[in-house]
């Protein structure tokens, strides 16, 4: 863990020194989007973000930032969540930020709420229209998504096996992806699956991105 925490504060202070970021502040936030017509998440458990703060012993606010897509604030963040429910269209400010974020160091956890379809026939389009000459790739678990922190073998939803898709900046994986969901909505207030289909192991996929985020 000494070495991660080294590894952890190293990569925070190469990228304070890009003028994109700004993460001198003492407490590290992480965003919940707001995006097309004031959609966001209500349902995106946070309990991750207190693990993460844990497992590394930076101090990670244990509460998710509500950050607009379309300011400059998203540049504050190492890592933002998009999701929601139903579908939606981005403005162009939105597209144009959202490239900007990801090919900047940012990083991003993307799935619907109650595994949408509405939301991700409007997740992928937008994405296409927003990343141009990128593409969402299936994610090896051999990848350092899944050991950063936590040690995840296999992903499953309801019983059978299942992955996660990304998309990767100059080999950088910028954006992970999941349709079916990684909201840990059981660990939500007043929140559920609703029927949908969760990813079992959700909330250590969360703690490791946050990881994963700031390594990268």
């Amino acid at each position: 863990m000494r070495i991660l925490l080294t590894l952890l504060f190293s990569a925070l202070v190469t990228r304070a020194a890009d003028p994109s970021f700004d993460w001198n502040s003492e407490t590290i936030h992480c965003g919940n989007l707001v995006y097309g017509n004031n959609q966001t998440s209500v349902c995106f458990a946070d309990m991750f973000l207190t693990d993460a703060g844990k497992e590394t012993g930076l101090k990670i606010s244990p509460r998710f930032a509500r950050i607009e897509l379309a300011k400059d604030d998203v540049f504050n963040t190492p890592l933002c969540i998009f999701t929601g429910e139903g579908n939606f269209t981005l403005k162009d400010s939105e597209r144009a930020n959202l490239r900007r974020y990801l090919e900047n160091g940012g990083f991003v956890l993307a799935s619907p709420g109650c595994s949408n379809s509405d939301w991700n026939g409007g997740f992928r389009r937008e994405i296409a229209l927003a990343l141009p000459g990128y593409e969402l790739k299936q994610i090896p678990m051999e990848h350092a998504l899944f050991s950063t922190v936590k040690k995840i073998k296999s992903l499953s939803v309801k019983g059978r096996t299942t992955y996660l898709q990304g998309i990767f900046v100059n080999g950088r994986l910028a954006l992970v992806y999941s349709p079916e969901g990684l909201n840990n909505a059981g660990n939500a207030k007043g929140c559920c699956c609703c029927g949908g289909a969760e990813i079992k192991e959700a909330r250590e996929v969360n703690v490791n991105a946050v990881a994963y985020a700031l390594l990268h």
